[in-house]
């Protein structure tokens, strides 16, 4: 019993204070030489190795600083680019007269309302072409009230109302018909006003008014009433959509080929702005839409997509040219602050309104469908 507790104690390892009491000598017994043991008072305590939520939290800090750097990154980047295109912005601006952002949003906007009237029920068309005759004939008249000229509007408006209804509900000899009496009704009112009136204007002044008052008719709700006429037709709803395309492609290449590479100024006196590379874009753009309109809307083919391009391209080049004639005898930059970008409505629309003669004229020669 007393050997296997012996061999026991033999085998189990000595601890430190067996070896404290190992080391102290007895008396007579020499004592070796041994290490000295620390005082367990002045170890320090072994630091904790990390847990799993030490690892996880270490872990989680390092991704959200990863990700405010990558967002402070972001946020430079954006800061950046932002700087940069309000620099070509202004840029833009400066040399065009136009705010280009605004211009893109105010443009989309817009032809989405187009787009979705011709794709979908092209009856929703006519309201349309109703709001921009009267508001058109409201930007016209004020702006030619600021040359001295006076224009009636409430007779203008109803005369206006009723050429636009005219050319979606009566045959298209009447719509003739309507804006003759229609160009006499505003004369007439403008005249008999002036009598009431007595104020002393002269006779050349009166006149001028009246023949200003029946040009607001034929310039803003006649050309209205023949995009409305275009319309009635059958498939008349892709005509009009193709021609008002390819003036806003000629527009564009204009804008984009005049920015770039304009030098050459086109019509100084009238528009200092408009130069002969902008004009090549327009030529460009313009044939390019009238071509792939024609063989993929219009069932025409590709020459006669040419000669659609050609003639809305000066039709709307005439009809820009000429706004900016009457802008400049007025002494005014914009016709109205409506359109942000744009300035008015008929500085948008100066070149598409023009376009409808030759739109409606197109039609009833190379649409295959239609009928006199």
């Amino acid at each position: 019993m007393s050997n296997a507790t012996g061999d026991a104690d033999e085998e189990r390892p000595l601890m430190r204070r067996d070896s404290s009491d190992a080391a102290t000598p007895e008396a007579g017994v020499p004592v070796a030489k041994s290490l000295p043991v620390a005082d367990e008072r002045v170890i320090p305590p072994r630091p904790p190795l990390p847990g799993q939520n030490d690892l996880t939290t270490d872990a989680a800090a390092a991704v959200r600083e990863q990700l405010r750097q990558a967002r402070g990154e972001f946020e430079t980047h954006v800061s950046q680019a932002r700087e940069h295109l309000d620099q070509a912005n202004e840029r833009i601006k400066a040399r065009t007269g136009r705010d280009l952002i605004l211009a893109i949003l105010v443009g989309l906007g817009f032809a989405a309302v187009m787009l979705g009237s011709l794709m979908f029920i092209k009856e929703l068309f006519v309201p349309i072409a109703l709001a921009i005759a009267v508001l058109g004939i409201f930007e016209l008249a004020r702006a030619l009230r600021t040359a001295g000229r006076r224009i009636d509007i409430i007779p203008q408006v109803i005369a206006g109302v009723v050429l636009v209804l005219s050319g979606y509900f009566a045959p298209a000899w009447l719509s003739w018909v309507t804006l003759l009496f229609s160009v006499a009704f505003v004369i007439v009112w403008r005249l008999v006003a002036q009598m009431i009136a007595k104020d002393g204007r002269t006779y050349g002044d009166v006149l001028t008014d009246a023949v200003v008052g029946g040009f607001v008719q034929v310039y803003v709700p006649f050309l209205a009433s023949v995009a409305v006429m275009l319309l009635v037709q059958e498939g008349g709803q892709w005509w009009v959509l193709s021609f008002i395309g390819i003036a806003v492609a000629a527009d564009t290449g204009a804008y984009a080929a005049g920015v770039a590479f304009g030098k050459h100024p086109m019509a100084p006196r009238i528009s200092p702005k408009k130069t002969w590379e902008g004009f090549a874009g327009a030529v460009v753009a313009a044939v390019a839409a009238g071509v792939l309109l024609a063989i993929f809307l219009l069932e025409l083919p590709w020459w006669g997509g040419v000669i659609f391009g050609v003639a809305i391209l000066l039709s709307a080049t005439l009809g820009d040219l000429g706004e900016s004639m009457i802008k400049r005898d007025i002494g005014i930059k914009d016709m109205s602050s409506w359109l942000p970008g744009h300035g008015g409505l008929l500085d948008r629309l100066d070149s598409i309104l023009p376009s409808t003669i030759p739109a409606l004229s197109l039609y009833f020669l190379l649409s295959p469908w239609a009928v006199l």
